[in-house]
């Protein structure tokens, strides 16, 4: 490990919350990370964001989103809803300057969907309203 750390630690390290440089060339960052990875603690991400969010200021906040995927394991799987489309929404914020505060997302279950949510820029999360199926979006908000 230490070997690994002095070559390629520089190249891998994800713990540099000064992105001023990244940012100050208008570079937008949209992170995701399930809540289920059981490989990559989840809370490193929401820690790592809120550091970044500290060390930047405002421009951070303008040009980085997190979306933490409930019940979603390392990048997909899980009971989670874990097919949604990062590429999309980052063009739209790029090429349209709309930066995503939610991104649909659904859960494939032998080839169907079986259950849609948004997915939040944290700090919010999906909030059921109360009424209707918790298997479809349209019954959650962002709060």
């Amino acid at each position: 490990i230490e070997r690994f750390e002095k070559e390629k630690g520089k190249v891998m390290d994800s713990f540099d919350p000064n992105l001023n440089a990244f940012f100050g060339h208008n570079g937008k960052l949209l992170m995701y990370h399930g809540w289920g990875d059981p490989g990559v603690p989840p809370q490193g991400t929401v820690n790592y964001f809120k550091l970044v969010n500290k060390t930047v200021g405002p421009k951070a906040q303008d040009d980085m989103r997190l979306f933490m995927v409930p019940g979603m394991g390392h990048c997909r799987g899980g009971d989670g809803t874990d097919d949604f489309d990062m590429i999309k929404a980052m063009e739209q914020w790029v090429e349209k300057g709309n930066a995503p505060s939610s991104i649909p997302a659904s859960r494939l279950r032998e080839g169907k969907v079986d259950r849609t949510r948004p997915l939040c820029a944290y700090p919010m999360k999906a909030v059921y309203k109360g009424s209707g199926s918790t298997d479809n979006a349209a019954n959650f908000s962002c709060q």
